[in-house]
């Protein structure tokens, strides 16, 4: 199996390095290029055609959100590589996020995360599976639940972000390991982000029983974490 290659575009210099430094380290990925601005990103991602690219938001001459808007259309007109986008910021807000995402990014990372949990998000993009940083997961959460486009700033130039079902190996899993109406219920509670005793408490079962569904839920959903599972659940339709 080839390494995954990856771009990191990042203006703060010692950042770019460090984070060089420390992905090279780790078996299975090969940093091929870096850049410290989103003009020379933009030419970079066009002649390497990585697997990933790790974009900081705060870019002197174009932020990551535009410069993701501008590769992923100019990536769909062209029909380059499928180069998967990773935003790489320190802000959390509700706005940045979705614009974020609206804009085509497939993952997205706080800085302050360990390196290890960036190298899982790497490898999970690559995979083709969107990485939320469980520290802004609620606020996607929050807005798949509702049902509304994931709008861009500014809001009167609306973008959605295309929501894939599960892929096919996670609906093998299902076909051959249905959910039961129980873990359903369970799982439509962890989507309104209740813990297990808040589950136990509306469900008159044990915390216990709670335990047992989730473990089940997850192996089901081949998802990590409870918010992997809810995504994934959102994303299928299993709930609504």
């Amino acid at each position: 199996m080839s390494d995954i290659s990856i771009v990191l575009i990042e203006d703060h210099d010692l950042t770019r390095m460090g984070l060089k430094a420390a992905l090279q380290s780790h078996v299975g990925l090969n940093v091929v290029g870096e850049a410290a601005n989103a003009t020379q990103g933009l030419k970079l991602l066009e002649t390497t055609k990585p697997d990933v690219a790790v974009v900081d938001i705060g870019l002197p001459d174009m932020d990551g959100i535009e410069l993701t808007r501008h590769f992923k259309l100019h990536q769909g007109e062209n029909g380059q590589s499928n180069t998967k986008i990773l935003i790489l910021t320190m802000n959390d807000s509700e706005d940045t996020v979705l614009a974020a995402f609206a804009a085509g990014a497939d993952s997205y990372y706080m800085k302050e995360t360990s390196i290890n949990k960036l190298t899982e998000a790497i490898q999970a993009t690559y995979a083709g599976n969107a990485w939320i940083d469980p520290a802004i997961a609620n606020v996607v959460l929050k807005k798949m639940r509702s049902g509304l486009p994931m709008e861009t700033v500014p809001s009167d130039q609306p973008k959605t972000v295309k929501i894939e079902a599960l892929s096919p190996e996670y609906g093998q899993v299902l076909e051959t390991y249905p959910l039961t109406q129980r873990e359903l219920e369970i799982l439509e509670l962890i989507v309104d982000g209740c813990s297990n005793s808040q589950i136990a408490e509306k469900l008159y079962i044990t915390v216990g029983t709670v335990k047992t569904h989730v473990r089940n839920i997850l192996n089901k959903l081949c998802a990590d974490d409870r918010t992997q599972a809810a995504v994934r659940a959102l994303r299928s339709g299993l709930v609504g």
